[in-house]
């Protein structure tokens, strides 16, 4: 098991202040004084990518999706626009009988709808993977957008579980011919050039900031088609709060090509 050392890797995130939440209104029927209006939202709409997460805390830890909307702006592409759904502790069954899930899928507009389970490693848990993706890959592909599968990785104490988790996630992605967003395979890749890198934060289970930031790569590059090019140092993310995110140069390229090398030989598009 590779030894992780946080302090070899310093991150520094600078809380700003606080923001606001933004209000949105649907398209009613269209009256013609109406009909300009909805154009124009139709065209905005092109400029938007809309991103559903649903899962858990190995999804909505750091905001990750958050920091992928920062990287598509610091890149110049379209802008994310993503709403995540997750509790902690639960996997797509939950998510499959509680209703918010399923309710904001069929409400439509997204482009991807991205569902995120534990690791599944064991077998009983990735019959329970592969049996809700299905579930969940009809009803998102009923509404019009993708399905994609974001896969995690073990806790610490469970590290030999990495290649049964990736096989999980592997499986249940081509069985629903979905994309396939591989951070686990990332984070081995990561640790191939640097064993030290602080991935995980104390818990051994959720990741760092740093961790965040790789899997935010991963799903940048899958989301977009390319990797994200001139990152900045300092990286601002906007979630509840505003965050700076500070990584060396030398940092953010073993990052990068760590999520290039992931994606090339385990994502699904």
């Amino acid at each position: 098991m590779h030894k992780h050392r946080p302090a070899a890797w310093p991150i520094s995130i600078v809380v700003v202040a606080l923001l606001g939440l933004a209000s949105s209104s649907d398209i009613g029927s269209q009256a013609p004084g109406d009909r300009q209006r909805a154009d124009s939202d139709k065209d905005a709409s092109k400029s938007e990518l809309r991103v559903l997460f649903i899962g858990n805390s190995l999804t909505y830890s750091n905001d990750m999706p958050a920091i992928v909307e920062a990287l598509a702006k610091a890149s110049g592409e379209r802008r994310l626009v993503h709403k995540t759904i997750a509790s902690g502790g639960v996997g797509l069954e939950d998510h499959w009988h509680q209703g918010p899930a399923r309710k904001t899928i069929a409400q439509g507009s997204w482009d991807v709808v991205v569902l995120q389970q534990g690791p599944s490693a064991l077998p009983e848990s990735r019959t329970i993977l592969l049996d809700y993706s299905r579930r969940f890959a009809e009803e998102i592909r009923r509404a019009g957008a993708r399905p994609a599968l974001y896969m995690v990785w073990p806790a610490t104490d469970r590290f030999r579980d990495f290649d049964r988790a990736s096989e999980s996630y592997q499986i249940a992605a081509k069985d629903i011919q979905a994309m396939l967003f591989p951070a686990g395979e990332a984070w081995r890749a990561a640790w191939r050039r640097d064993a030290r890198a602080a991935l995980y934060s104390r818990d051994g289970l959720h990741p760092s900031v740093f961790g965040s930031y790789l899997t935010a790569l991963v799903v940048y590059e899958q989301l977009y088609g390319s990797a994200p090019t001139n990152l900045p140092p300092r990286l601002t993310v906007q979630s509840r709060s505003v965050r700076q995110i500070e990584l060396r140069p030398d940092q953010i390229e073993l990052l990068r090509v760590a999520a290039q090398e992931a994606n090339q030989k385990f994502g699904r598009r």
